[in-house]
């Protein structure tokens, strides 16, 4: 008797716990009932169930638990092509929330990783078609904000079908091909170093340019300076002739003294000096007699 009561209360808890189920924060839940989405039997919407305890029916009822939240598909860098037949790589994201939870079920099994596959494909879609009527100017102009909300308008169509809202629709980056950014970089720098060498060319020419003027103006600066020394040396020459001539005419002999004495200084300096004259020369006139005779 006592098996069989324990029994009846186990029973009853699987019963108990089988019935209920707890929706988190954040998530929503739909009921899986015969392989069927469970319906509201008065409006015949499907039922959504929100955060907190719940009751179904145990081992009948199957629970969905669904994230409500606004989620976010960061999509890989893809190639579009504009109307003039360039490639372009477009970096974007998409921010979406479920809509129409039964719809996204059926249209996903509740997984995420499919919707966002699904998703990124209509989403590219509507770009394509938005890139393929636009020129690079006008893509990466100021028509980039009206590209963005077309392409989210075409997307919201298109993945209504998914039970899928879109709430916005960026690009984050657009970048040409590698391999025509290097062409362009290159053009560039060749476009860039011509520039260089043409802005040199003007500077060596200048430079030349002065230096030849400034050549000019110390060669004529040197001449000047030249012909005046001559001039200063001429002036003190004569001047000194004329100092001379007048010293000598006041007192030859007097003259030819010290003329002779700073001869003999000069000649007699060091020690080491050697003069080979004749011992009658005309030089040792003042040392033989004092009179000079």
């Amino acid at each position: 008797m006592k098996n069989f009561i324990a029994l009846i209360v186990v029973a009853l808890g699987l019963l108990v716990f089988g019935s209920l189920f707890v929706v988190e924060e954040g998530n929503k839940a739909i009921v899986i009932q015969f392989g069927k989405v469970q319906r509201d039997s008065e409006t015949d919407v499907t039922r959504v169930f929100e955060p907190g305890l719940h009751l179904k029916l145990p081992f009948f009822d199957r629970v969905v638990t669904l994230d409500a939240r606004i989620q976010t598909l960061d999509e890989a860098p893809d190639r579009f092509v504009t109307s003039e037949k360039k490639d372009l790589i477009v970096d974007l994201y998409v921010k979406w929330k479920i809509e129409d939870f039964a719809k996204y079920y059926l249209a996903t099994g509740g997984i995420k990783s499919s919707a966002e596959i699904l998703l990124q494909q209509k989403v590219n879609n509507g770009l394509r078609s938005e890139f393929g009527t636009r020129t690079i100017q006008q893509i990466v102009s100021g028509e980039r904000s009206e590209l963005m909300d077309e392409a989210m308008e075409q997307a919201s169509t298109s993945s209504d079908e998914l039970g899928i809202e879109i709430i916005d629709v960026r690009v984050k980056q657009i970048n040409l091909p590698l391999e025509v950014r290097n062409f362009i970089f290159q053009r560039m720098r060749t476009e860039r170093e011509a520039v260089a060498r043409e802005h040199r060319s003007e500077g060596k020419e200048k430079a030349e340019f002065i230096k030849a003027d400034i050549d000019a103006k110390i060669t004529v600066m040197l001449a000047d300076a030249e012909r005046n020394l001559r001039k200063l040396q001429g002036e003190g020459e004569a001047q000194a002739a004329q100092i001379y001539a007048e010293t000598y005419t006041k007192n030859a002999e007097f003259y030819s003294f010290l003329r002779s004495m700073d001869a003999y200084k000069k000649s007699f300096s060091s020690k080491q000096d050697v003069l080979v004259v004749e011992p009658d020369s005309d030089f040792f006139r003042y040392m033989k007699n004092p009179s000079g005779k």
